[in-house]
């Protein structure tokens, strides 16, 4: 029997899991990863194997499953992994958790006090917190003496300086815990580990990614430390998202109030039904928009764009210059058209990228003469869950 360390990365709408094995000097090796998407609705599941734990990989199952939720779901997986993986014996569980608050600053091992401190944090990230908890109960009910680690999203921008981390609200706000806190900082973390594999130098010089997915953020970073981002008290705010209207004047929020909204119609309405979905009026999918030919599809893309572009500049003006952009998550890895536009509108930077090499998504995307590289890079947020583990429980 082989040790080994089960990953569980749950979304709004999918849990992502991986399976790690650890050798000598506690080095990672994936042995597979997979996912249930579309949670309640079409929803499937897959499973990769990994080939000694190198980039080679083997397709072992697609299929699709009817889960209404996201305990079945992850009960799914779990029967998955334990008719396939019979031969390793977990002995801890990585999760990410979305919101640690003002108490959680680093990955900590899962008590039942931890997870009640965690539950009073649900209703700061509505979309998530629910079901990594959900996901963390169950499994203590299976597996009650096996150790769960929480590593959050937050924790990755506790290195913004106080300026950042303000809201201009009266310091007795501040310190009931309403700040920035900024979001997606596992994927973050990540890319910021292997900056100096392809940056180089340029690695800890001024350097912003753009997390760009279902949920999106950008970060600027110096020294590969988090300085400003675009999230702020909730993973709601800052950028345009799927269905999340991303920042808006609190004025409307008011506004609908007064017009006889409640509290959790609103909630719903910029959670679910705004973004790309509300303005194309279409979908949420950035794949679904990019194939329609009709105004409303095309009008939301150029909308997402344009912010990001602009939002571009403002981390340009944090950081003082810059040197580097990264596109990461799953619009920032394949979706070449919105790269192009964000980046023809950023050419004030003086970025100028490859056509050819931006279309066929490789590692760096700028040309030679651009004053600043631009870099496609794939996040991996499980290998950081998994890393953070295991400095935890070793």
């Amino acid at each position: 029997m082989n040790d080994a360390l089960l990953v569980i990365n749950t979304g709004s709408s999918s849990i992502k899991y991986a399976v790690f094995t650890y050798i000598a000097d506690n080095k990672l090796c994936r042995l597979y990863s997979g996912a249930v998407d579309g949670i309640g609705e079409q929803t499937s599941f897959a499973a990769t194997s990994h080939k000694s734990g190198q980039n080679e990989h083997d397709e072992v199952k697609t299929d699709s499953l009817h889960a209404k939720n996201h305990s079945q779901a992850l009960q799914h997986i779990l029967n998955w992994l334990e008719q396939e993986v019979s031969d390793l014996e977990f002995v801890a569980i990585g999760h990410r958790v979305v919101h640690g608050g003002t108490t959680f600053s680093q990955a900590i091992r899962i008590d039942h006090s931890v997870l009640n401190q965690l539950k009073k944090l649900i209703a700061l990230a509505p979309l998530h917190q629910p079901h990594a908890l959900e996901a963390i109960e169950v499994l203590i009910a299976q597996r009650p003496h096996m150790p769960q680690v929480a590593c959050f999203d937050t924790a990755f921008h506790t290195s913004m300086p106080k300026r950042e981390q303000q809201f201009a609200l009266p310091q007795s706000l501040t310190d009931q815990g309403i700040r920035r806190f900024g979001f997606h900082g596992l994927s973050y973390e990540y890319i910021a580990s292997v900056l100096p594999t392809h940056l180089g130098e340029t690695a800890n010089c001024k350097v912003v990614i753009a997390h760009l997915g279902h949920g999106v953020s950008m970060c600027a970073l110096q020294d590969r430390k988090s300085v400003a981002t675009t999230m702020s008290f909730t993973p709601l705010d800052g950028l345009p998202m799927g269905t999340r209207s991303g920042s808006i004047d609190p004025a409307v929020v008011l506004y609908l109030l007064e017009r006889g909204m409640t509290g959790n119609e609103i909630s719903d309405l910029l959670h679910h039904h705004s973004g790309l979905l509300g303005l194309s009026g279409i979908s949420g999918d950035i794949r679904t928009l990019l194939s329609s030919p009709t105004p409303g599809a095309t009008e939301a893309v150029d909308f997402f764009c344009y912010r990001i572009s602009r939002e571009l500049g403002s981390l340009t003006a944090a950081l003082g210059g810059l040197d580097a952009v990264v596109f990461t998550g799953g619009i920032g890895e394949h979706a070449a058209l919105v790269r192009a536009k964000i980046c023809r509108d950023s050419a004030w930077l003086g970025i100028a990228i490859n056509e050819e090499a931006n279309q066929a998504n490789t590692l760096q995307i700028s040309t030679d003469a651009s004053k600043v590289s631009v870099w496609v890079i794939p996040t991996d947020e499980e290998q950081m869950i998994a890393r953070h583990t295991l400095a935890t429980i070793v």
